[in-house]
């Protein structure tokens, strides 16, 4: 058989290409160093604030049911993808050090402009 060619003889044809607001965006990469936000355009002309770096984290306490300032130490474990905790990349569920103790990240920081996190006790 020809390549690109049915049983019957008839060619396979694309349907069509991906339209522009189809296509994937520029992947961010959130690292754990000093704070750094951009702010990029949206559809309809509206402003997303976007963390490229970050080393504060908003982290919440369930025993007390109150939310500190805390600062990143560490990157200890990504359940998605373990080099990237190797790399501190900053990715939701990621299990991070914080000066208040092991938190889990409940966001997505490359998509919004913080973190916020959960402490595991």
């Amino acid at each position: 058989m020809k390549k690109g060619r049915k049983v019957s003889g008839g060619r396979y044809i694309q349907s069509r290409k991906k339209k522009l607001y189809e296509r994937k965006g520029q992947a961010r990469i959130v690292k754990l160093e000093a704070t750094k936000v951009k702010k990029i355009r949206t559809h309809g002309n509206k402003q997303k604030t976007v963390l490229l770096q970050a080393d504060v984290a908003n982290v919440f306490s369930k025993k007390t049911g109150k939310t500190k300032k805390a600062k990143i130490k560490n990157v200890l474990e990504t359940i998605s993808n373990r080099f990237l905790a190797r790399q501190n990349i900053l990715v939701k569920s990621a299990v991070i050090e914080t000066e208040l103790g092991k938190a889990r990240i409940t966001n997505r920081p490359s998509q919004e402009g913080f973190v916020q996190a959960e402490l595991l006790e």
